[in-house]
């Protein structure tokens, strides 16, 4: 019995020698290779397959005694997948609880007011910790896969800077862009003037990316805005050069010319009555707001006085007085 107690008492006290040193390693800072280390648990491995990945990615630790200890405290089944950082003076124990809690690295991408879709999809494609698995796909696949309705992608997406899990889903991040438009849209719709000349959401987002465009300094957007209403409420050509320039592409030279004006194309609101098919950029919060509430004014004209503001004119002889005043026989809108 005295030896069975004995070896009972051997067995507790060589299992808190184990525990004490399994601490102690534990507790100990890594001594890393570089500042950061980056890996990933792949969804669906276990904490072995996960320790395997960690020192394979060169962090300095035993996969086996970082598994047991792991196992020990209870954390080994609450691991998360994605993607981590450590960083130099992190701990055995806390690079568990890191991958335990999900606390996972980040990224950031920001997408730009004004952009076309052309360029928005070029930064996407470009970002080093996107999973690039919309690349293949056409435009009108991209807006398929991520449940939009629309079949073109022009301003259907809302310009701010997304955080995202490193190695997540660019089509993830297009449907996370997509929903915050329609979310921002349909809450400013719903509250939108009386009376506007706009026929539907999708009509007052195009209008809101020609003032995006439009708009040098943000706090003539309003009064920008309140001249393309003005015209569409009379059956006025919007005459805008950016929706020209759209309608040509890439094959845009640089320069807009009197032939560019007169070339008649589905965006050239020079010889088109009313808002063009689609958006021509990016619209920020501002630009929905104020084409959706523009202030009341009884301006037709504008024209830029070189400094980024605009001179707004309530007919034409003004406006060709503006026109003659600060762009020198420069063409307006």
């Amino acid at each position: 019995m005295k030896l069975l107690l004995r070896l009972v008492l051997l067995l507790v006290v060589l299992a808190g020698l184990a525990a004490a040193a399994v601490w102690w390693i534990a507790a100990r800072p890594l001594v890393l290779p570089a500042p950061v280390v980056d890996f990933t648990v792949q969804r669906g491995h276990n904490m072995r397959q996960a320790a395997n990945a960690i020192a394979a990615a060169g962090v300095p630790v035993e996969p086996r005694l970082l598994y047991w200890t792991a196992r020990l405290a209870g954390k080994a089944q609450h691991i998360k997948a994605g993607s981590y950082e450590v960083h130099a003076g992190l701990t055995i124990w806390q690079l568990i609880l890191k991958l335990s809690s999900g606390d996972v690295s980040q990224a950031d991408l920001t997408l730009v007011e004004g952009w076309n879709f052309r360029q928005m999809r070029a930064a996407v494609e470009a970002h080093p910790f996107l999973e690039q698995d919309a690349t293949a796909l056409s435009d009108a696949e991209i807006l398929q896969r991520i449940g939009a309705a629309e079949t073109h992608p022009e301003g259907l997406f809302f310009p701010d800077t997304y955080l995202f899990d490193k190695y997540s889903s660019a089509l993830a991040l297009y449907r996370r862009a997509y929903q915050a438009m329609q979310q921002r849209l349909q809450r400013e719709w719903e509250t939108r003037q009386a009376g506007l000349p706009l026929a539907s959401p999708y009509e007052a987002l195009i209008l809101a990316s020609i003032v995006e465009k439009e708009t040098g300094r943000p706090e003539d957007r309003g009064l920008v805005a309140s001249v393309f209403v003005n015209r569409l409420r009379i059956g006025m050509r919007l005459q805008t050069d950016p929706t020209v320039i759209y309608g040509y592409g890439e094959a845009f030279e640089g320069r807009l010319r009197r032939r560019h004006l007169d070339t008649d194309h589905p965006w050239n609101t020079y010889t088109r009555a009313g808002l063009p098919p689609t958006p021509i950029a990016l619209p920020g919060m501002d630009s929905l707001r104020a084409a959706l509430q523009p202030p009341a004014s009884e301006y037709f004209y504008f024209v830029s006085r070189g400094d980024g503001s605009s001179q707004f004119s309530r007919n034409l002889a003004e406006h060709n007085r503006a026109v003659n005043r600060y762009q020198r026989g420069g063409k307006g809108s």
